[in-house]
């Protein structure tokens, strides 16, 4: 039996999404979005909730193209607040509108988002080493300092703890626990330089 980062246990879909995505670098700006968008509607509710609505939100939000979602009109903001697939908050859904024109912003500056946010860890992921779950951090000096910058760019509802679950999904951070399988997999499969933390 494979030996996993207990959180994902409870459920398939859970077990799933860790087996295949979580800790995994990604380079595209579409896949990006998607988690920031995700992740701001996560905001007191569980992962496992959101990745229930996954679906519905790729359907609603044009597979997650940030320049079709920067130009959601206030009949596209009524029409989500009507889709019960969705987190129907409206602050959640506006913000999502805001940080995809913001998004585009940063594209225009750096060539993409990717560009922009893997230069915090030099291009290269940041592999801890936590033996216990307990050890992981909510949030670190990385994800304050990044959030600081985007909320200065005018993004809104990604503050350090929602980012540093962003930089733990995308695979900019490795923190799955050592004895985890992903947790060697993900860093063989990488072809970039891993830049390590020691505790």
């Amino acid at each position: 039996m494979k030996k996993r980062c207990s959180w994902c246990e409870q459920d398939e879909l859970y077990r799933r999404y860790h087996d295949e995505e979580w800790g995994v670098p990604v380079y595209d700006d579409r896949k990006h979005f998607e988690f920031m968008v995700l992740e701001s509607a996560q905001a007191g509710l569980s992962w496992l909730t959101i990745l229930r609505k996954r679906e519905a939100y790729r359907a609603a939000y044009a597979g997650f193209d940030p320049k079709v979602v920067a130009a959601f009109s206030e009949a596209r903001i009524k029409e989500l607040l009507q889709n019960p697939g969705l987190v129907r908050n409206e602050k959640k859904i506006r913000t999502s509108i805001n940080n995809a024109q913001r998004f585009l912003e940063v594209q225009q500056e750096f060539g993409s988002f990717s560009n922009y946010l893997w230069a915090f860890v030099g291009h290269r992921p940041v592999v801890n080493a936590w033996r216990q779950e307990r050890e992981i951090p909510a949030q670190t000096d990385l994800s304050v300092a990044i959030s600081k910058d985007l909320k200065r760019r005018g993004f809104q509802f990604l503050g350090p703890v929602i980012i540093y679950s962003h930089l733990q999904a995308t695979g900019l951070v490795n923190d799955h626990v050592v004895d985890c399988f992903r947790y060697r997999e993900i860093i063989n499969q990488e072809q970039h330089p891993v830049r390590r933390q020691d505790h």
